[in-house]
C-alpha cells in the first residue's frame, strides 16, 4: 500500500516527463496525504501536467468521499472493478515521486519508514485517474496509486508497494492507444529491489500537517 508520499525535486518534473505546459508554483512536499492535490503526468499530446486530487472519485459517484477509499488499487482487480477498469482503458497517469513511506507494524507501534531510489532521483508512480462533475459543473480531477505485491527489500514492512514504472515503460503506460489488458499488466511489477533503499524516519510524519524536509531524513536510533 502507499498512505504517504514525498516530492522533493518538482522542477524537474517538466524535463524528467517532457512535458509541455507548466504549473504556476510547485513547492516540494514532504507528506503528502489522501485528499491532497499534487502534480499529475497525463498524455495529451505530448505529456501535460495536471493537478489532482488523491483519492479517486470515480465518475459515476454519488458522493465525492468515496474518493477516500479510493487512494490505491490492487494490480490484480483493476481490469474488473468497476472503480478501475474504465480508467485503465482511457485514462491511466503517472505520479511523479521521490520516494514514499510505508509503516512496519510492531506488537507495540507501527514504525514508519523511508522508501526511495538508491540514485535518489525522481521516478513515476503507475496511476489511474477520473473526472467527476459537481452539480455546478465543476469538475474534479483525481486519481488512485496502483500497488503490487511487495519486493524482497519491502516484504519486511508491507506486503504490498506502489508500481513504480521502468522509465523506458512510462511512455507506453500512458499511450492511449494502448487498450491490450495483457501488455498494460505485464508493466505492473514489484520495482527491482537492488535499486531502492529504505530507512527509518521519524513517527512525525504520521502528522498529515507536518510537512518538511526533516521527515525524510534517517532517524538516529
Amino acid at each position: 500500500m502507499c498512505g504517504r508520499f514525498a516530492l522533493e525535486t518538482v522542477q524537474e518534473i517538466y524535463t524528467r516527463f517532457n512535458v509541455e505546459n507548466r504549473l504556476p508554483y510547485l513547492s516540494p512536499r514532504y507528506n503528502i496525504a489522501p485528499g491532497q492535490e499534487v502534480p499529475v503526468i497525463v498524455r495529451k499530446s505530448p505529456n501535460q501536467v495536471v493537478l489532482m486530487k488523491w483519492g479517486l472519485i470515480p465518475h459515476w459517484a454519488k458522493d465525492p468521499k468515496i474518493g477516500y477509499k479510493m487512494i490505491n488499487a490492487r494490480a490484480e482487480t483493476i481490469s474488473i472493478k468497476p472503480s478501475f477498469k474504465s480508467s485503465l482503458k482511457n485514462r491511466r497517469c503517472l505520479i511523479p515521486a521521490n520516494g514514499f513511506y510505508d509503516w512496519y507494524k510492531s506488537s507495540i507501534q507501527k514504525v514508519p519508514y523511508y522508501v526511495t531510489l538508491k540514485e535518489d532521483s525522481l521516478f513515476g508512480l503507475a496511476g489511474l485517474y477520473d473526472i467527476w462533475k459537481e452539480k455546478d459543473g465543476k469538475e474534479i480531477y483525481s486519481f488512485t496509486i496502483i500497488t503490487v505485491p511487495a519486493n524482497e527489500l519491502l516484504m519486511k514492512i508491507h506486503n504490498r508497494m506502489p508500481v513504480i514504472l521502468k522509465k523506458e515503460d512510462e511512455d507506453i503506460w500512458l499511450d492511449k492507444e494502448l487498450n491490450d489488458e495483457k501488455k498494460l499488466n505485464d508493466l505492473l511489477k514489484p520495482y527491482d529491489f537492488s535499486k531502492m533503499k529504505d530507512y527509518q524516519v521519524s513517527d512525525l510524519v504520521n502528522k498529515a500537517s507536518v510537512d518538511n524536509k526533516e521527515l525524510i531524513k534517517p532517524l538516529n536510533i
